[in-house]
């Protein structure tokens, strides 16, 4: 049997399910475990449940040691006014609702400047899809935030925005990243992955893109050397069949192109979305949910995607820092300011100071340790 540390796992796995003590055993033997097997974990509970959770905390342990991660960045969410409408969306406005808004460029550029004045390497920006703005606005934001501050990192645009821009220039999601690339784009978020299944995208969001079109940008970005992070949505209407398709979709590309950062499972806030109002989607995720989706994300991702991240803002700092303890290493960004969970009804705040993101690191047994947004160690809080 494999051993952890001193301790034979032997005695953790002899009196559970011998099929689960098998596939826990290959995954610590540093094997992937296939779909079927990644099924058959999310369907642990008792003790299997909890040699579940040991063996991603161990492979955590493996793979990036007792370092976690934090970055200072910035939301900036430039426009709510939206054409797309996804079912499971709280935040978007209909195109001239009374509340719908479009910022000027030189105020995405004033928050930059604000949040790099208070340590922020990283600005997120992402927004609605708006009829009024095309994907001019795009580039020009990107070479407006470089030129003010040149050191700041930009990551920015979904594949959402990205195959909107480009349409709306005449251009291939090649030559758009391109430009969008040029003008100042560092990486991108891997987000409108939601689930990536057609059949739970057309009762989701029907007006997004495919799983072809999302897996495509994703795939030209990461040979244009643009990473990117990569997300799962979950807790609505798919299926565990649905997830670990998911994840498989990850693992494929992430052995392909390597471009991913990070993978980060968010939990759906339902609370005021239409979705769940109308009775289709589930109340979001039970806890013991969360508690299966970053375990088994670490098990089945862990030798291709090395950070695995608690999601602050859909789970609350107590979950997320529990969730540690479960084969997560990063607890992602300040944020600064945070509307689309918050729209949706979350209540965990729209910022986390670093501050407390050390203290809820060290409180756990963690060493913290401040991040870039590739991963690189700025520093390490030691005391």
């Amino acid at each position: 049997m494999v051993k952890i540390d001193d301790m034979s796992i032997e005695s953790i796995l002899r009196d559970i399910d011998p099929t689960t003590a098998s596939i826990l055993d290959r995954a610590l033997s540093d094997k992937d475990i296939s779909s079927e097997e990644a099924i058959k974990l999310f369907n642990t509970s008792n003790n299997e449940l909890l040699a579940l959770i040991l063996v991603a905390n161990e492979l955590r342990r493996r793979k990036v040691g007792d370092i976690t991660t934090f970055i200072i960045n910035r939301n900036i969410n430039f426009t709510n006014e939206c054409i797309i409408k996804c079912r499971f969306c709280a935040y978007s406005v209909d195109v001239s609702s009374p509340s719908a808004y479009i910022l000027p460029i030189s105020e995405v550029v004033k928050k930059a400047k604000e949040a790099y004045s208070m340590g922020a390497t990283e600005v997120c920006i992402q927004g609605a899809i708006n009829p009024k703005i095309n994907g001019e606005y795009y580039i020009k934001i990107c070479k407006a935030v470089k030129k003010e501050i040149p050191e700041i990192h930009i990551h920015a645009f979904s594949p959402m925005e990205i195959a909107y821009g480009a349409k709306t220039l005449n251009l291939s999601i090649k030559e758009y990243l391109k430009a969008l690339k040029e003008a100042g784009l560092n990486s991108m978020p891997g987000t409108a992955a939601e689930i990536l299944n057609d059949r739970v995208r057309r009762i989701i969001c029907p007006r997004k893109i495919s799983v072809e079109e999302w897996v495509n940008i994703i795939m030209t970005a990461h040979r244009l050397n643009i990473p990117t992070t990569s997300t799962m949505m979950y807790g609505h209407v798919e299926t565990v069949e649905d997830k670990v398709n998911h994840l498989s979709i990850i693992r494929e590309i992430q052995r392909k192109t390597g471009g991913f950062t990070e993978f980060i499972p968010l939990g759906f806030i339902h609370y005021n979305t239409e979705i769940y109002r109308s009775g289709v989607a589930r109340p979001g995720p039970t806890g013991i949910e969360d508690l299966k989706v970053h375990a088994i994300s670490r098990i089945y991702l862990n030798n291709y995607i090395r950070n695995i991240q608690a999601s602050w803002v859909k789970l609350g700092h107590k979950y997320a820092q529990f969730l540690l303890n479960a084969g997560v290493n990063d607890i992602g960004g300040t944020l600064m300011e945070e509307n689309i969970s918050k729209a949706a009804g979350a209540v965990s705040g729209q910022c986390m100071t670093p501050s407390e993101m050390i203290r809820i690191i060290r409180e756990a047994g963690r060493i913290p340790a401040q991040r870039d947004t590739l991963y690189n160690i700025i520093r390490i809080i030691s005391n």
